[in-house]
């Protein structure tokens, strides 16, 4: 579902009307979490926290004008997604949200590798949400990124 925005605030306005507090809660939940070093942007057309540009210059391995990005939230067609490189790339970050989700909703998790799907907007783990944003600091997911790439090398 792509929205026409320039920025995370127009994103957010042009959501439909049952989708904005959602989307609007889990910004403020990662905002609220969100390690030094990151920052809020537009990236690939949604909401994105990603490590800038004047802080990692490489920028990200697809394309290194942009910056590296960790986490983006978006409305999508049936379903509002979290997708957290973090969990993509550590396995015991993946390990502790897998375990500690039926702690915090009834349903089973809906996952792809890195795209987490609520489907029901009354059962976004907000809480969750905030705990998975802190887990890891700006010079840790450089430094797993960086690993990756070099594995990738190999």
């Amino acid at each position: 579902m792509k929205i026409p925005a320039n920025t995370v605030d127009e994103y957010i306005a042009k959501l439909p009307e049952d989708r904005k507090p959602v989307l609007e809660k889990l910004r403020q939940t990662i905002l609220k979490n969100l390690p030094k070093g990151f920052e809020e942007c537009l990236n690939y057309g949604m909401p994105g926290y990603v490590i800038p540009l004047s802080l990692y210059p490489s920028g990200y391995h697809c394309d290194p004008k942009r910056p590296l990005p960790f986490m983006n939230i978006a409305s999508q067609k049936n379903f509002v997604g979290l997708y957290h490189m973090g969990i993509y790339a550590s396995p015991p970050l993946l390990n502790w949200f897998v375990s500690e989700y039926p702690n915090y909703c009834k349903r089973k998790l809906d996952m792809g590798k890195s795209c987490i799907r609520f489907k029901r907007m009354d059962e976004v783990p907000y809480k969750l949400i905030g705990e998975l944003t802190g887990k890891m600091s700006a010079a840790e997911w450089i430094h797993l990124y960086e690993s990756q790439l070099e594995k990738n090398k190999k």
